[in-house]
């Protein structure tokens, strides 16, 4: 809980039993988005603000308050799936405010409610294969992330023509690579479900 005040703490953590969206974000990353003085420092670095339809500044400002509708605007944003969780943003923070962190949580929740934003279904079908090809090898396998993102996605023949020159260049591998210690990466994943 870096330089969290106690009257911050508390503001996030009144006695009622409603949780405020500042709370959610507090309960699960430790960061405390009161400590955010809008000086726009992370939108002015943020390599994909212009495609945002809610800047990571004005996100942070909507989240700070105990307003359910602006946390919904939030979790149906584009912008929780547009961030790349690049940094940028948290080095420019003169707070550092773990932003990509909160913007993380607020994908996960997004996902949770059912509340994605229906423009972010191809990244959420590239993230989901990018994962079940972790899960499956412990590495990256191109040919099954490619393959389980064309399966989600119904585009089946979209870049068909590179195939044969990446496979010629062997930057296609048919067979997947494996990590030797697959207990380990099954752990992690059992541990990030908790």
């Amino acid at each position: 809980m870096k330089g969290v005040s106690p009257i911050s703490f508390m503001a996030e953590h009144p006695t009622h039993s409603v949780e405020t969206p500042a709370q959610k974000i507090f309960d699960h990353t430790g960061e405390s988005l009161s400590r955010c003085y809008q000086c726009g420092k992370c939108t002015a670095g943020c390599p994909m603000s212009e495609e945002m339809d809610i800047t990571p500044s004005r996100m942070m400002r909507m989240l700070q308050y105990d307003d359910p509708a602006m946390e919904e605007e939030a979790l149906r944003s584009y912008s929780v799936w547009l961030c790349l969780t690049c940094g940028t943003c948290l080095a420019r923070c003169p707070q550092e405010i773990d932003i990509p962190g909160v913007m993380d949580f607020l994908r996960t929740e997004s996902l949770r409610k059912g509340m994605m934003n229906p423009s972010a279904k191809n990244i959420v079908s590239f993230q989901k294969s990018f994962i079940d090809s972790l899960r499956l090898t412990g590495m990256l396998y191109e040919v099954g992330l490619v393959a389980g993102y064309k399966a989600r996605t119904w585009k089946l023949f979209q870049d068909m023509s590179l195939v044969p020159w990446l496979f010629l260049k062997g930057k296609l591998n048919l067979l997947p690579h494996r990590v030797k210690d697959r207990k380990t990466v099954k752990k992690i994943f059992r541990e990030t479900v908790k």
